[in-house]
């Protein structure tokens, strides 16, 4: 198992359209993915719905985690993500 902590830092959090950018990089990999609210929430990271039921607003912290063959590069290529606002910064 692989798990890192991140922070939302796009000003609108996860809506609609990031969610679904994070989803489908999600979906590019075998390993079971899911994220994790500072609260102890948890969805899916394959399921928009899931995603979208967090609430995900900027500065929420999340920690990602991912078990399977290639748990590693699905927590590195997510995270990335986040950190890269989801192209919105």
């Amino acid at each position: 198992m692989v798990k890192k902590e991140v922070t939302i830092i796009n000003e609108t959090g996860l809506h609609a359209r990031p969610a679904q950018l994070f989803t489908q990089k999600a979906s590019e990999f075998q390993s079971s993915i899911k994220v994790i609210k500072e609260d102890g929430a948890a969805g899916d990271a394959k399921s928009i719905l899931g995603m979208m039921s967090l609430g995900l607003t900027k500065g929420t912290k999340i920690t990602i985690e991912a078990n399977g063959e290639d748990e590693a590069q699905a927590v590195a290529a997510l995270v990335e993500l986040v950190e890269q606002g989801f192209g919105e910064v």
